[in-house]
Formats: structure tokens, sequence, C-alpha cells
């Protein structure tokens, strides 16, 4: 019996096959990421590229699928991958333990993925994956905030130029457009407007000058969002 019995029952072997040869890049494995990875690889799909350059910390076990006591310290990468092949040990995986510099998201992104997820929580290197993708024409799916919301069934997936609500969405517009970048991007992201207390302004070190307050569902429900359009789009190919 195999362990994607139930997956073929509802996909058949059709849908079956065409996830097994499905190629994917997730990029950041917060929040958004680990669960859209995981929810991905359960699904079949056997070729997958990570990428993330953090280690866990204390304040990610709110959030984070793989955050936990013993993996704090840990690079998000190693602690995903081992979990991935757990779950499906023929996966075929690149590992890339780093965060994204301009250059590299071009040279990472390329015609040989089906789908590209940006799970990145900050907006220089969103901005980077997003525009790579675009000029090379690969599909891709980016999550917008997830922070400072509560209600998760305001999630929806729209293109960027629809998204509403939500503070790091409208950055990233205004800087895809400087890009000339501002439609043909799928998007993540929550109409529900973000609760205003919510936010704490930082020192400005690590890419960001404040962030929202996150609850344990909201990302996993962005990365299941991603995760499911993703896995319907292969299928329907």
């Amino acid at each position: 019996m195999s362990w994607l019995e139930r997956t073929e029952l509802l996909v058949q072997k059709e849908g079956l096959e065409k996830l097994k040869n499905a190629n994917i890049l997730v990029v950041g494995l917060g929040g958004v990421g680990s669960y859209a990875a995981e929810f991905i690889a359960r699904a079949g799909v056997n070729k997958m590229t990570i990428v993330d350059g953090d280690v866990f910390d204390e304040t990610n076990k709110n959030r984070q699928l793989p955050a936990l006591n013993s993996t704090i310290g840990k690079p998000k990468v190693t602690v995903l991958a081992e979990r991935l092949k757990d779950i499906n040990p023929t996966i075929e995986l690149t590992v890339l333990q780093e965060f994204l510099s301009p250059e590299r998201a071009y040279e990472i992104v390329s015609k040989d993925f089906d789908y590209v997820l940006d799970c990145i929580d900050s907006i220089t290197p969103k901005v980077n994956l997003i525009v790579a993708a675009r000029r090379k024409k690969v599909k891709i799916i980016s999550s917008m905030g997830a922070g400072g919301k509560l209600d998760a069934t305001k999630i929806k997936v729209k293109d960027i130029s629809k998204t509403k609500n939500c503070t790091m969405a409208r950055v990233l517009r205004k800087r895809l457009k400087e890009r000339k970048v501002d439609k043909g991007v799928k998007a993540v992201f929550s109409d529900e407007v973000q609760i205003p207390e919510s936010v704490k302004i930082t020192d400005g070190t690590n890419f960001k000058k404040s962030y929202y307050g996150t609850i344990s569902f909201m990302p996993a429900a962005f990365g299941l969002q991603a995760a499911a359009h993703v896995v319907n789009f292969i299928i329907k190919k």
C-alpha cells in the first residue's frame, strides 16, 4: 500500500503522476514557508528546492512548524529537509542555506521550476525574487503579511494588483512598479484590516523597521493557501 493511496483516490493516477514530476522552489521557511513546503511534499511532489538563511529562535515557536525547543539554534533548511525526507524518503531535495541577494535570486529561479513560492518576510529580497520570476517567465505566488490579523476566513488568492488592507502588499506593489512589474503575480493576502496596536517598531537591523504580532494559525493558513494554489495548478496543468 502506497502512502499516497488517499491522494491518488482524489486526484487519480494522472494527477499523482503530475505531482510526482513537478519541481517546486520554496524561498523562506518561516511561519508561511515551513507549512507550504510540507503540504507540497505531503501532496506527493517529488522534487523541491528549499531556501532560507536563518536559524530557529525562541520567538518562532508560536507560529513555525518545525520550531521546537529541540530545534532552537539549528538552521531552518536542515531541520525542514530532515522532516520532508522523513515524510517522503525518495524526495529529491536541493537545500540552500542562504539569504537571497538580487544576483542569487536571478540565478536560482529557472524554467526548471513549475512554480516558485515566495514566503520571504522582508521586502527587498521579495522584490528581487518576484522580479527574477517575472523576467524569466516562471510562475510565482507571493505571500503578503500574515501579521496583525486574526480572521483566517479573510484570506484570498488574487493578482497582486488586487490586494488591499495589507501594509506589506502596499509597499511591495510600489517597489515592484518601480521595476516595471505591476501584475501577473499571484498573491496570498488577507483583506482584514491590520490590528493597529499589534505593531512594533524596531531599529531596522535584519532589514525590518517594524513588525506585527502574529498568532499561531495565520501564517500556516497563508502557507496552506499558497500550497493549495500550486498543487491545484499542477493537477490541472
